[in-house]
């Protein structure tokens, strides 16, 4: 028996006479909902955001607290209203609350400073207390990191961010789904990332299980400082090995493998063929970076504390219109202003998040305790948690999946059923990295999880 691919993506098995026999039970290999969730994503809401964001004249962190209509205050009380706004109109389905903490004594912030994330969380049916987050920025910047007065309009960087995360809510909060999901809104980003630290923290102390942060960052440029203008690729920066593994993780990840296989680095590998299914128009450059060379986002607070994260961003910057002072010299313009904002690509990259976050949130448990075996043996083993109980009632079985180890995208997999062991035959396990999915009814699936250690989203 060899093995083969129907166009739909499910691995079928071939017999001697090529005809394929598929696995038993199999759930669809799309989601349909999909499409109808990108498709009612608004660039004109976008755009109105955007501008509404724009229209606080500066939203840096150490701005204006009081004024209702000038500075980081007025724009984080909006952006708490607009999230009780969407949730009146879903029956009170978001649970709005903002998570803060005082912050002094850093270089960017010396004195005294409360960061305020406002934060709306959507709960699941069968699996609340499992989540996937979305992120964008609040604050904004000019050149000098300190001047908290000037105009720092922040359209591209990252009104279209923030603005993405509040259309996310918008289109998702119209449905149900197994597991929780998270929209957040991030302070603090450009004085040293202190909005994620504390979000983060505040989710380990309530013991939030989430699963994956999906942090924009710009996305809403395509005219580049290269001269390219391209509308059609955005990028996925995710980490390769976990901030926090431990030596002796490391020493077993040595020899087993895992290296470009941490937790982040499959959730980019599920958004990209997210966006290959149901973005038209829309590829995905993967970087195998945690974040642009010597650059940060608010990813990376996530990431330190064992939270699988990635950066989704513009493939084409344009360095004249990032934390610069509004201003034209020799006739070049310089400052992050609304005409820089590409509305339709904004919202093709909060598209990608909507059902990148939909498809996980509908997923089951993702899989974990998963083992691998194989040594001098020509078949490949593979184990995990059967997943039971509410959150696994609508789990439809496994999925197994493999590839050569240079290859950067899942090549193989085979649907298994609703077991917790699965050998692949004549495989052998040397040449290959192998992982596994859950998979609902509907074909929702989680991302792949490669096995020990280097893999695990967390049990």
């Amino acid at each position: 028996m060899r093995f083969g691919f129907l166009g739909n993506g499910v691995l079928a098995a071939l017999t001697m006479t090529g005809l394929p026999v598929l696995a038993a039970n199999a759930p669809p290999g799309e989601v349909m909902l999909m499409h109808e969730l990108a498709s009612d994503v608004s660039a004109k809401r976008i755009k109105t955001d955007i501008e509404k964001l724009v229209s606080f004249g500066t939203r840096h962190t150490l701005s204006d607290t009081k004024s209702d209509t000038r500075g980081i205050g007025a724009a984080r009380r909006w952006i708490k209203a607009e999230f009780e706004r969407i949730s009146a109109d879903c029956g009170g389905c978001l649970e709005v609350i903002s998570i803060a903490d005082t912050v002094e004594g850093k270089p960017r912030i010396p004195d005294p400073v409360e960061v305020v994330s406002v934060i709306a969380i959507q709960r699941g049916t069968l699996d609340a207390d499992r989540f996937v987050l979305m992120a964008g920025d609040i604050d904004s910047r000019v050149t000098d990191i300190m001047d908290a007065t000037s105009d720092s309009p922040g359209a591209n960087d990252n009104a279209t961010g923030m603005a993405g995360v509040i259309e996310a809510a918008r289109v998702l909060s119209k449905h149900k789904f197994a597991g929780s999901i998270i929209y957040a809104g991030l302070a603090g980003e450009e004085q040293g990332l202190f909005g994620g630290e504390i979000v983060a923290a505040h989710a380990l102390e309530q013991k939030w299980r989430i699963k994956a942060v999906l942090n924009n960052d710009m996305i809403g440029n395509i005219s580049g400082i290269d001269g390219v203008v391209d509308n059609t690729i955005a990028r996925v920066f995710s980490e390769g090995t976990r901030d926090n593994e431990t030596p002796r993780e490391a020493r077993i990840r040595r020899f087993t493998g895992g290296e470009v296989d941490s937790p982040s680095r499959n959730l980019a590998r599920y958004i990209d063929l997210r966006a290959d299914r149901y973005i038209p128009n829309l590829n995905v450059m993967m970087i195998y970076r945690l974040d642009r060379f010597g650059r940060g986002g608010h990813h990376r607070p996530f990431n330190a504390v064992g939270i699988p994260g990635v950066r989704l961003m513009e493939t084409h910057e344009h360095y004249d219109r990032q934390h610069q002072d509004i201003r034209v010299e020799d006739g070049r313009a310089f400052g992050d202003v609304i005409e820089g904002v590409n509305f339709d690509y904004a919202r093709k990259l909060t598209a990608l998040n909507v059902v990148s976050l939909a498809e996980m949130a509908g997923a089951p448990p993702f899989p974990s305790g998963v083992t691998i075996k194989g040594a001098v043996q020509p078949s490949t083993k593979l184990s995990w948690t059967l997943a039971s109980g509410k959150p696994a009632e609508e789990l439809a079985g496994y999925k197994v999946y493999w590839r050569l180890t240079d290859q950067p995208q899942w090549q193989y997999s085979r649907f298994v059923g609703k077991v917790s062991a699965f050998t692949l035959n004549n495989i052998v396990i040397d040449n290959y990295y192998f992982g596994v999915a859950s998979v609902a009814k509907d074909g929702s699936e989680s991302p792949v999880v490669f096995p020990g250690s280097a893999g695990s989203f967390g049990d």
